[in-house]
Parts: C-alpha cells; sequence; structure tokens
C-alpha cells in the first residue's frame, strides 16, 4: 500500500504527533506543568480508542509497517505503560517542575514509536524503530540532570546502546548481502533458495541482530547496562523501560525469527532456550544479594525477561501463546511494583530494604499491594503471574523441554526467596518509625490500577487468553 493510503491506518499515531507538538509548544506558556501531564495522559485514551475499524490486507508504507492484530496486542500494551507512567510522574518530585513538560513529550514520542516499531516488517524499518526509541529512552534516563546517577546511568546506557546498535546493523547488512532484500518474508524466500554457503552468512547476521535485540531486552549476557541504568533512572521512567520497551522489543524478535527466519528454526530456537536459561538465572540469583529493593527489581527484570524468552525457545503457536500471556500479566505486575517503590520513596526518601522494615504499619495498604505484586512476579496463585508461568511452563514441558522446564521451577523457588525477603521486612521486622505515609491521588490511581489488573488476570484468565489468541489470528506461525 502506498503512503497516502496508508496515512488512515495510523490515526492515532498521526494524533499524538499532533498533541505531542501541541504540549510541547503549551510548555512554553503553561506554568503548572501537571495540567500538560493530564492532558497527555487525555491524548494517549483518545488515540487509544480512534484505532481503525478493520486491518488491511497487506502492509502499510510499501509494505515496511504491518497493522494487525499483532501490533495493536503491543500497541495496547505500550499505550497502558505510558498513561499510568505519566500519571505516576505527575506527583514525581526528583524531576524539577519546570523539566516536566519536556519529559511528557518525550513520553507521548513513545507511543507511535513503540507501535511503528512492534510493526515493522522489513530490516530498515527495525533499525530505525529500535534507534528512535532507544534515543528517547537515553533522555528519559538521564533526566534527573542534578543526579550523578542518573547522568551515569544515561551514559552507560548510551555506550551499551551504541555499541549494540552497530553490532545489529552489522548483522543486518551481511543478511542483505546474502540475500539481496530486506523484507523479512522475502528474506524467507531467499533462504529456500539459498546454498550452504550463503545460509553460513546469514545464519551469521542472526547471530548478530540477535545480539542487538538482546540488549534491547536485557538478555544475558547483554544485559550489563539494566541495573545501574534502572537504578539511577528517575523511578517513573523505570517502569517504562522495564514494560514497554522491552516487551516491543519482543514483539520485533517474534517478527524477525517467525517471519524471516522459520527455515532455521531448530538453530535459534536452541540458542534462545540456551539464552532463557542463563537469564533466569543469572537475574534470580544475583538479586538475592541486592539490599536496594529498586535493584533487586531491576534483576527481577532481568529474569523475566528469561521466562518470556522460553517461549521462543519452544516455537511455535502455544509458545508465542504463551509469550504474549505473560507479558500480560507481566504490564499489570511490574508496573505496579514499580509505582508502589515509587510511592515508599516519595515518604521514605530512600529504597534501602532495611527502611522497609515494619512497612505494614505505617502503610498497610502499600504494604499489602507490594506484597501482592511480589507474589504475582513469583508465580503464587491466583495472582496474574501464576498464569503467566502456567503456560511458559506448559509450553517446556510440550515441547519436551525438560531442562528448561526444571529451571523454570528452580527459579521460581531462588526468586521467591528474595521476594518474601521483601514482604518480611514488611510484615515482621520492627521499626522505631510510626508516622503515617501519604501519597496524592495519582499515585493511588496507578497502584489501584494496576493491582486491579494483577488480580482480574489472575481470577479470570479465560478473557485475557481469548484477546492473546485473537492477536495471534493472523499471524504467520508454521
Amino acid at each position: 500500500m502506498n503512503a497516502l493510503d496508508s496515512l488512515y491506518f495510523i490515526r492515532s499515531e498521526i494524533f499524538l504527533f499532533g498533541a505531542l507538538l501541541v504540549i510541547l509548544i503549551l510548555g512554553f506558556f503553561v506554568k503548572q506543568k501537571k495540567w500538560l501531564g493530564i492532558f497527555s495522559f487525555i491524548a494517549f485514551v483518545i488515540a487509544f480508542l480512534i484505532p481503525p475499524p478493520f486491518y488491511p490486507d497487506e502492509g502499510l508504507f510499501f509494505n515496511h509497517y504491518l497493522w494487525d492484530p499483532f501490533t495493536l496486542f503491543f500497541k495496547t500494551v505500550a499505550y497502558v505503560t505510558i498513561a499510568l507512567t505519566i500519571l505516576s510522574s505527575l506527583v514525581y518530585e526528583k524531576i524539577a517542575e519546570k523539566f516536566k513538560g519536556e519529559l511528557y513529550v518525550l513520553l507521548l514520542a513513545m507511543g507511535p514509536l513503540l507501535t511503528i516499531m512492534s510493526g515493522a516488517s522489513n530490516l530498515l524499518m527495525i533499525f530505525l524503530t529500535i534507534e528512535s526509541v532507544s534515543l528517547t529512552s537515553y533522555l528519559l534516563v538521564g533526566f534527573q540532570t542534578f543526579d550523578k546517577r542518573s547522568s551515569e546511568a544515561s551514559l552507560k546506557y548510551v555506550l551499551f546502546g551504541a555499541v549494540s546498535t552497530a553490532v545489529m546493523l552489522f548483522g543486518m547488512s551481511f543478511i542483505f548481502g546474502a540475500t539481496g532484500t530486506i523484507d523479512l518474508q522475502n528474506i524467507a524466500v531467499a533462504i529456500l533458495q539459498a546454498s550452504g554457503d550463503t545460509q553460513i552468512m546469514i545464519l551469521i547476521g542472526l547471530l548478530l541482530v540477535l545480539v542487538g535485540v538482546g540488549f534491547k531486552i536485557s538478555v544475558v549476557p547483554f544485559h550489563m547496562w539494566a541495573p545501574d541504568v534502572y537504578q539511577g533512572a528517575p523511578t517513573p521512567v523505570t517502569a517504562f523501560l522495564t514494560v514497554a520497551p522491552k516487551a516491543v522489543g519482543f514483539a520485533v524478535l517474534a517478527r524477525i525469527v517467525y517471519m524471516a527466519f522459520p527455515a532455521f528454526a531448530a538453530k535459534w530456537s536452541h540458542l534462545l532456550g540456551v539464552l532463557s536459561v542463563l537469564t533466569m538465572t543469572a537475574g534470580n540469583v544475583i538479586a538475592i544479594s541486592q539490599t536496594d529493593v529498586k535493584r533487586l527489581l531491576a534483576y527481577s527484570s532481568i529474569a523475566q525477561a528469561g521466562y518470556i524468552l522460553v517461549g521462543f525457545a519452544t516455537p511455535g503457536l502455544f509458545g508465542l501463546q504463551a509469550v504474549l500471556i505473560y507479558i500480560t500479566a507481566y504490564l499489570f505486575t511490574n508496573l505496579g511494583a514499580f509505582f508502589t517503590v515509587l510511592a515508599i520513596e516519595r515518604n521514605l526518601g530512600t529504597n534501602d530494604l532495611d527502611a522497609y522494615n515494619g512497612l505494614s504499619k505505617r502503610a498497610p495498604l502499600l504494604a499489602f499491594a507490594l506484597a501482592i505484586f511480589l507474589l504475582s512476579l513469583a508465580g503464587i496463585p491466583p495472582l496474574a503471574g501464576f498464569i503467566g508461568k502456567i503456560y511458559i511452563f506448559s509450553a517446556a514441558v510440550k515441547a519436551n523441554a525438560i531442562v528448561i522446564a526444571v529451571a523454570i521451577a528452580i527459579n521460581s523457588a531462588i526468586a521467591a526467596y528474595y521476594y518474601f525477603k521483601v514482604v518480611k521486612a514488611m510484615y515482621l521486622s520492627e521499626t522505631q518509625h510510626t508516622e503515617r505515609f501519604t501519597n496524592p491521588l495519582p499515585i493511588k490511581i496507578v497502584v489501584t490500577a494496576t493491582l486491579l489488573g494483577t488480580f482480574l488476570i489472575g481470577l479470570f484468565p479465560v478473557q485475557f487468553i481469548k484477546i492473546v489468541e485473537q492477536s495471534l489470528a493472523t499471524f504467520p506461525i508454521f
């Protein structure tokens, strides 16, 4: 489809870009920046409600972008994450009020970028969208300009990101040189017609591309940037980074391996299986020794990426369904955990685990919410995380990947230990402090919304599973 006809199908994204320009201009005149945040939140709600009523029969923008149920699923994940992040940032005090307008502009930009990234159908568009999201993320991480840790985190993110980008682009050049095309579906056809030596070159290219994508989703051994970046970034930004860009990174991975490299499924599934075990194990084991709750959750998010990768290690429809179901549960659970940490951080001024001692007496509702989110991350029923773990574990068992299934079970036990360490501090440890916590309405809304989502997915999973099945209705699964 040509560019002009394709515009109809990205009207939500066009609307958000218009809202972005309005916010940018209003930032020069509006002194109370919270109104810009409220306007940004409303813009996301409107954009979510005006998607095109049907899906086209062909790719948009000369087949560079696909608008299908799969893209809609990840668009929803991105929009929900960004909207809740904007609400939480309204009362985040560690970002100067005069800079809040720019923060909302960057978050508004993330909506269209992440949507297009999830629907990109050739290597050039994948590269451009990943880099656009990365550049915006670098700015968001370093938004606390007065905080040395935030500036250091942003610099590390840039340096690691530059290296991963170079490796990924080098891999794409291998693939293009061997196949003569950058379109994912055409690459799949070219592989079937390629000789042995050419296929080896394509495999090398695929490996290098997976390195670049692995960085974006913080897969071991490309995770070194994640703990420092997640800890140093503003807490609302950390919540956003651990969910939306990571989830859409898995969408890109699915597009690449399922659309372009189905012929190599036996090879990339084994590689991703090894990486999944390494990632979940490294993330969980290192998290045990953490004394900063925010950093503990950062390593936890690395481990969660390992669980999600299991769905790729067991290629097929059920494996990809498990990926999407886990991402749905992860969306509410991980966002909720970080938003609750943000609420506690506002009152304590620290994320040190010792400061959480006796929290149940000072902030019973926040302690309850955080305990629920941690239990969900551990996979305890009847919460959302349990449904995600069940599907991922079932995918491994169904594919007869016994080693991966055992690794999931062992790592779930390890994760439960350090999650319960936080719960123990809140409920079983004593504290001499008695002052009660206070939090404004936006914090209460985001914590309540994510808590509700965590319970609903766990108690009524059938509806969410149906949504996932519909999202994969047209996805090319071999």
